[in-house]
């Protein structure tokens, strides 16, 4: 190789790196960009927190259990106090008529029985003049009484919209029954 010739390599080199050259380049910025297009995602999952909900059971009820279980897998953050419900319920102002085995406070409002965490969503977004939610006794199929024990069965119910003066009317309602 000439000395003209080695010059033109080495120039060509200086203005052209090589593919690991570009590469080792090019990865740091590469990764950067992707961080970048990321973090939008990333620090709302970071800042996103559960609802917090607070509910009155009895101590040995299971379905209860089950249906915190629900409230857990759907984005809630729990509280729980084994303390029966009953006390709650009435200060809360909630008719016996309409009542069922626990009691929860969530973002003001009051969710009484197996209230699918989809309604108790939808409330929080609707924001009504309301004191809350409620499936009056415990139908089957709905959340914490839909387990292996019911088989599968669903027995049709309503989630009732109460009003502060003790009223309701359907908020929504789950009519179709498994197939037996």
């Amino acid at each position: 190789m000439t000395t003209r010739q080695h010059r033109s390599a080495s120039a060509y080199a200086a203005t052209h790196p090589s593919r690991r050259q570009w590469l080792a380049k090019a990865l740091p910025w590469l990764g950067a960009g992707v961080a970048l297009a990321l973090a939008p995602q990333l620090s709302r999952a970071a800042t996103a927190t559960a609802t917090p909900v607070e509910v009155w059971k009895d101590p040995n009820c299971g379905c209860c259990h089950d249906w915190i279980a629900h409230m857990e897998a759907n984005g809630f953050s729990v509280t729980i106090h084994d303390t029966g419900n009953n006390a709650v319920r009435a200060r809360l102002g909630l008719p016996q008529k309409l009542g069922s085995c626990h009691t929860a406070l969530v973002g003001g409002y009051l969710v009484e029985g197996h209230v699918p965490a989809s309604d108790v969503r939808a409330l929080l977004q609707q924001k009504p003049k309301a004191l809350g939610l409620t499936v009056p006794g415990m139908p089957v199929g709905s959340p914490g009484m839909d387990g292996a024990v019911y088989g599968d069965r669903r027995d049709p119910y309503d989630v009732l919209l109460v009003a502060h003066d003790g009223s309701t009317r359907i908020f929504k309602s789950y009519r179709k029954k498994a197939s037996t």
